[in-house]
């Protein structure tokens, strides 16, 4: 998509991404070492009753399908960042997730007339429909003037 072609409001969805136990056990003992994410007997006898994915790895895959559904083939090439990201409920090998991705704003920057900013947020949901990730980002798209 063009940055053109985003409006406030506008609703993107992608999805199903399934989340295989070994990609878990992987990204984990790769990024986030943590045992409820890398031992799958001790993440049984926790808090979380059996192995949950990182956080990192569910922002991770939210992006791939944001990226794949809307930001291929764009203008699109930085983000300076989030405003926030909040991890809902554990996400699970197994899990099935979709994203929605909402528009909050367009804008063109006021000082630089070559820089598109887009604002928005993005849920991802597991196979039940129960919200695991929220975040809002900015993206960043050069315009041709």
């Amino acid at each position: 998509m063009k940055f053109a072609d985003f409006h406030q409001d506008q609703v993107i969805t992608a999805g199903p991404y399934h989340l295989s136990q070994d990609e878990v056990l992987q990204f984990a003992n790769s990024y986030d070492p943590q045992w409820f994410h890398t031992d799958p007997e001790a993440a049984a006898q926790g808090i979380h009753g059996g192995l949950i994915a990182s956080g990192w790895q569910t922002c991770g895959i939210a992006m791939r399908l944001v990226a794949q559904a809307a930001l291929q083939g764009s203008e699109s090439f930085a983000s300076p960042g989030l405003a926030y990201v909040k991890w809902l409920h554990p996400v699970r090998p197994g899990d099935a997730l979709s994203v929605k991705a909402t528009v909050l704003q367009t804008r063109c920057s006021a000082s630089k007339p070559d820089l598109g900013i887009l604002r928005w947020r993005w849920q991802l949901y597991n196979q039940n429909e129960v919200e695991v990730l929220d975040l809002e980002a900015t993206s960043l798209f050069k315009l041709v003037v």
